[in-house]
């Protein structure tokens, strides 16, 4: 890590908002390899307003959550993954607990989210990534 990049022990917690199709999952995706060069750790939660199939048809965990188990878990060595459906809607606080080694979550969506964010307005704006990292490393350097 740079010396300029050193922090604290808070998370910066930043959204990439817009409508769908306006460019920020590719936003993220060039974001993360930016601020992971600078020696952070970084965490992305994406908001689905719609449910979605957050499984593989198919795969064992698929069959089980449709064979009506309340839910899912699969590890491996060095990863796992938690499925379950909520009985109340869960907020992006509980979320960010699961990442408490992360130094940076990124989260996707969240328009109306009081976090700090960056709008994406349409794809065609091609947003600069380089700009918007070096907003996130002044906000996590001035903490």
């Amino acid at each position: 890590m740079r010396e300029d990049s050193v922090k604290d022990d808070r998370q910066l917690i930043f959204a990439i908002s817009g409508y769908k199709n306006s460019g920020k999952t590719t936003l993220i995706e060039n974001l993360i390899p930016i601020l992971t060069g600078y020696g952070y750790k970084v965490a992305t939660i994406k908001h689905d307003a719609h449910d979605f199939e957050p499984d593989v048809p198919g795969t064992d965990t698929y069959r089980h959550r449709k064979a009506g188990a309340l839910g899912t878990a699969i590890f491996s060595g060095r990863r796992w993954r938690i499925e379950r459906d909520a009985k109340e809607k869960i907020s992006v606080k509980e979320l960010i607990k699961a990442f408490p080694d992360a130094d940076v979550i990124l989260l996707e969506g969240f328009k109306n989210s009081g976090y700090p964010k960056y709008v994406c307005s349409c794809p065609e704006e091609n947003a600069d990534a380089s700009k918007i990292a070096e907003v996130i490393l002044d906000m996590i350097n001035s903490k």
